[in-house]
């Protein structure tokens, strides 16, 4: 029996996929709503408040509304529904050129006080073939600025191929575990300022960053899905094998 799937949205116009294709991202305002993020946010934090935590989810006491929660599409109903939003769906397929399908989802909650990561390309965690992952990373707070800890993007780095990374060099900054693109001049970088519900597409390629949260009460709550188009098979990671469709 085949499986009939839903009409595909397309909510990006030529130029704005253009776009995508010259400077490796794109922003699309308001493809969540705020009422779903905010259930959404509610849900999430209802996770890590039972006792006992659930196993996939657990972590510290002290630690579980600062350790980001991973991969919980593989696990939790309300969490694939929002990695597989029609919008996201239609928006990856413009993008892609055919259907994507899901690998990894990643919930960072990102407290004041909290480190960003350095800059980096996300194709040298996630190796891909074809190469054509995309993320799309969703803001789940009222406004995500400089403040408390946005991303910060280099237009047009995708086009640079994998670069180098080596040892995170500024540690007040950013998080010690990760690794870090060198030979890049960073002061190309420019913030993303997003508002709840905005969604940013970007390549796999694409050098991008995000600084210390230095808001005294503000966090910076995003829920941040990678995506591979469907013929496309991710390379060494046993973890990340299994694709989940979007429809």
């Amino acid at each position: 029996m085949s499986i009939i799937k839903p009409p595909l949205l397309q909510p990006f116009n030529e130029e704005q996929i253009d776009f995508f294709r010259e400077n490796g991202y794109i922003l699309l305002k308001r493809g969540c709503s705020s009422d779903l993020a905010d259930a959404f946010n509610g849900h999430i934090y209802d996770i890590r408040n039972q006792s006992p935590m659930p196993e996939w989810a657990a972590c510290e006491e002290s630690k579980k509304y600062a350790v980001r929660l991973f991969n919980p599409h593989k696990h939790d109903s309300f969490s694939r529904q929002l990695m597989k939003l029609p919008v996201i769906r239609g928006g990856l397929a413009q993008l892609m050129g055919k259907e994507a399908v899901c690998v990894q989802s990643m919930y960072f909650y990102k407290e004041p006080g909290a480190p960003g990561q350095a800059s980096h390309q996300d194709y040298y965690y996630i190796k891909n073939d074809p190469m054509t992952m995309i993320a799309a990373w969703t803001a789940m707070e009222d406004l995500v600025d400089e403040e408390n800890g946005c991303l910060w993007v280099i237009p047009g780095t995708h086009k640079l191929g994998l670069l180098p990374h080596g040892a995170v060099k500024n540690l007040e900054e950013h998080e010690s575990w990760t690794e870090e693109t060198e030979g890049i001049d960073t002061s190309q970088q420019i913030p993303v300022i997003m508002e709840k519900g905005d969604i940013l597409f970007f390549s796999e390629l694409l050098i991008h960053s995000s600084n210390k949260n230095r808001s005294k009460e503000r966090w910076r709550r995003s829920y941040v899905c990678h995506y591979i188009r469907e013929d496309s098979n991710v390379l060494h990671r046993e973890d990340l094998r299994q694709k989940y469709p979007l429809y």
